[in-house]
């Protein structure tokens, strides 16, 4: 039996040529998942294309709280309609100044906006630059999924791993090391809120595009959790995702090593296959 994993690709939706080569890979078998950034302008249209993968895949929300125009009004958190980067966010959860009504309706806005756009909830939820395992968003999050009725039906990524699996990729370590100590506290929390996890993450990168990709992507499959799960960004340059986000500059990189046979050479090679978090046993 092949040894089962879930491959990501983030940031569906981010503009029309990301969404275009994520489309791409999930039409060739080369992902199992993909997440669902709901701010964008052109939701609707660009979720058309994702409706025939529906039940192939697994579908989630990419929840945003650094990047763009929010759902809705914002008066204290993004006060010109913008959202503050990464940066601004971490140093008002620091002195414990994020306003919590304002981001629990925006959480409820963009899972609307995807049970809108999909006419599903959603598979899972993840967060653009892993918002969604910071302290006070993760309760938040996770409180809005429980009322819901999610528990049970909605997983969360944990996008932390142990420190010797991390240190043994050498693969973005700090990154990956300081992802995790933000996340400390997440799968506890998670297990409460009756919302499973992945076991096991990957998928950390520095973006530069005169890395070997391929070579970085081997390094993701070492030391698999029970449910591991590798996160992407591939995609298609184009005007809109360049102005958005500066990982455009190896998005285009990514998609071509996921469609490319030296792709599928490394998975037969460790005898890895792609799968749904529903189709991967729970470890007892």
């Amino acid at each position: 039996m092949k040894r089962p994993f879930i491959l990501c690709a983030d940031d569906y939706a981010l503009s029309p040529g990301v969404s275009g080569g994520i489309i791409e890979a999930l039409a060739q078998g080369r992902l199992s998942a993909t997440s669902v950034l709901t701010t964008a302008h052109d939701l609707p249209a660009q979720t058309r294309a994702l409706q025939p993968f529906k039940n192939a895949v697994d579908i989630g929300l990419h929840l945003n709280l650094t990047l763009g125009s929010p759902l809705g009004a914002m008066a204290r958190f993004a006060p010109a309609a913008q959202f503050p980067g990464l940066p601004s966010l971490l140093r008002a959860l620091a002195r414990r100044g994020l306003p919590e009504a304002e981001i629990r309706g925006e959480i409820r806005r963009q899972i609307d906006a995807f049970e809108s756009a999909m006419g599903q909830p959603p598979d899972f939820v993840d967060g653009h630059q892993h918002i969604q395992i910071l302290p006070f968003i993760r309760r938040w999050l996770m409180e809005d999924l429980y009322d819901r009725g999610f528990a049970g039906r909605v997983w969360l990524r944990n996008s932390a791993d142990v420190w010797w699996k991390i240190l043994g990729r050498r693969t973005s370590a700090p990154k990956a090391g300081f992802v995790a100590c933000l996340a400390s506290g997440f799968a506890a929390a998670a297990r409460r809120h009756g919302l499973p996890i992945n076991d096991g993450f990957a998928g950390f990168s520095d973006f530069d595009r005169a890395a070997d990709y391929g070579k970085d992507f081997a390094t993701y499959l070492q030391f698999p959790g029970e449910r591991h799960l590798v996160m992407c960004h591939p995609g298609r340059t184009d005007a809109a995702a360049e102005h958005a986000d500066p990982v455009t500059n190896s998005r285009d990189r990514e998609l071509a090593f996921l469609l490319s046979d030296r792709f599928t050479a490394i998975l037969r090679a460790g005898n890895f296959g792609l799968a749904r978090f529903r189709d991967i046993p729970a470890r007892e």
